[in-house]
């Protein structure tokens, strides 16, 4: 997973990764900026160690591997030099799979990552390009992060149940205490209604919860005022708008699903097949 910042892997795949976690794969979460941006009271400096902190204990708590391109944050640019850096990168780690930002996003940061891992797609594969690290024999399948952005519209093409992993996810959450108990509290206006115990806190950061009842949700449900950037409705956003998506593949199941991951095909990649698909999503 390739996301601007520390969180943003967490926030929109935390819930696959953990999957693939348990199914004894890797998972690396590559932030290209160091996570020097994301606070309104400390310094560069500071905040870029807590958060170097925060994601080392998101690595602890599952197994997933953190590691940065150490940019400032704000300063991505898809210049040339950038663009190597993410081929060198891309093919030392060799995956199967890339999940990243769209290219269409409100944070320059977001847009500039889509579009180096869209530039390196195609070179990843050329011996000339960067020689000093082997070229792969293919390029591996992009997968786009979920986003509400609409023009253009995202796709649905693969939307996974994420129940199962919902608490360890907001254990992950949990983990970036810098930006979701005090940044995006601050940005949003809400600092003031953030508890100080840690346990209330979580509570705060799922609320409102998606009701257990059985009751049906629908798109408009989705847009009652949210204090917390990361409530239990946003997590079931792709529940509610791909539930067709969810029962298509999941059946019966696929109806009751309360969380979901959903993932576009990025056209930059390697295709997915039924093949690849059945290898390389096998929830």
């Amino acid at each position: 997973m390739i996301g601007a910042h520390p969180d943003d892997n967490d926030f929109r795949s935390g819930g696959i990764a953990l999957k693939y976690i348990q199914a004894g794969h890797n998972v690396r979460f590559l932030s290209v900026c160091e996570g020097c941006g994301g606070h309104h009271e400390m310094s560069p400096e500071k905040i870029r160690e807590r958060r170097k902190g925060e994601f080392k204990a998101v690595s602890e708590l599952t197994g997933i591997e953190y590691d940065s391109m150490n940019i400032p944050d704000c300063e991505v640019i898809a210049d040339l030099e950038t663009r190597k850096k993410m081929v060198r990168y891309i093919r030392e780690y060799n995956p199967d799979i890339i999940f990243t930002h769209r290219n269409n996003d409100y944070h320059a940061d977001h847009r500039n990552v889509a579009l180096l891992v869209q530039d390196a797609s195609y070179l990843l594969i050329v011996p000339n390009f960067c020689p000093e690290v082997c070229a792969l024999k293919e390029t591996p399948v992009i997968m786009y992060f979920y986003d509400g952005f609409k023009n253009p519209v995202f796709q649905a093409d693969i939307v996974i149940p994420t129940d199962d992993v919902i608490d360890k996810k907001y254990e992950m959450f949990d983990c970036h205490v810098s930006q979701v108990y005090e940044w995006l509290p601050f940005t949003n206006g809400v600092l003031d209604q953030v508890p100080t115990d840690p346990k209330e806190r979580l509570e705060w950061l799922r609320s409102p919860k998606v009701p257990r009842d059985g009751t049906f949700l629908k798109e408009e449900d989705l847009k009652i005022f949210i204090a917390s950037n990361n409530s239990e409705y946003r997590e079931a956003t792709s529940a509610i708008k791909y539930r067709d998506k969810l029962i298509e593949r999941y059946g019966a199941a696929g109806k009751t699903t309360l969380f979901a991951e959903a993932f576009q095909i990025s056209e930059y990649g390697k295709p997915l097949t039924e093949e690849n698909i059945k290898l390389l999503f096998p929830f």
